[in-house]
């Protein structure tokens, strides 16, 4: 089967071997397609709607990997007992959602061996996340599907926690490293809004304006640090 990009740059992400708890599983194309391409023994689609399930289930049986694939309603990781899999995935939900869960499952998470997030907000929040909780990022990437940007982390616990500034917190201190050239497309794009937002505010006046012209200013100033840490 053919995964989306999204999709197909976090499968990259998984440790061959490892038993896969995917989280938000939706379709449950990710178990599906890592099982077929022999990267995972097995797997558990978990999702907190009955819907989504349902719908995994039925893709999962299409493929005849139902001894391969469990399915599990759960509300986060509150059904997922610690040592059931080795890496879990969340993936497509908002960066606070995904804060909680990883919260609301503490005891779960310490049997994971890696964790692989791809937040669709507050991205920069999530990092911090990761690392105020003692876990290091080690791998990043980023993709753009049908006009959107999608942003992905590989994190594990138990490493030398690195120091990055306030731009690589916010724009992923590897992929300005590595020079991503989606991440490029990604701070270019921002930087061109945040442009036309403060025009848009030139002449307004309040202080809700002012506020509110402060607080992109300042996003425009990391988007230049990034840049520059970009190109230097």
């Amino acid at each position: 089967m053919q995964l989306s990009l999204r999709l197909s740059a976090i499968a990259e992400m998984v440790t061959k071997g490892n038993r896969l708890v995917d989280v938000g599983c939706d379709h449950g194309y990710l178990p599906v397609y890592l099982i077929q391409k022999r990267r995972i023994p097995s797997a558990i689609a978990a999702d907190v709607g009955k819907g989504p399930l349902s719908r995994a289930r039925e893709h999962i049986s299409q493929y005849g990997l139902d001894q391969y694939i469990q399915t599990r309603l759960s509300d986060g990781l509150k059904e997922i007992k610690k040592g059931e899999g080795d890496t879990l995935v969340i993936a497509g939900m908002g960066g606070p959602l995904m804060e909680r869960i990883l919260t609301e499952g503490e005891g779960t998470l310490s049997g994971f061996r890696e964790l692989i997030l791809q937040p669709q907000s507050d991205i920069g929040h999530v990092r911090r996340f990761l690392f105020e909780n003692g876990y290091q990022i080690v791998r990043e990437d980023c993709v753009l599907e049908d006009g959107k940007f999608y942003f992905m982390m590989k994190a594990v616990s138990g490493m030398q926690i690195p120091e990055w500034t306030d731009a690589e917190m916010e724009y992923g201190g590897l992929l300005l490293q590595t020079r991503h050239p989606v991440l490029k497309q990604y701070l270019e794009k921002e930087l061109r809004i945040r442009g036309q937002i403060l025009s848009r505010l030139e002449d307004a006046s309040g202080e809700a304006a002012v506020r509110r012209k402060e607080e992109v200013m300042e996003e425009r100033r990391l988007i230049l640090a990034a840049l520059e840490r970009y190109e230097g």
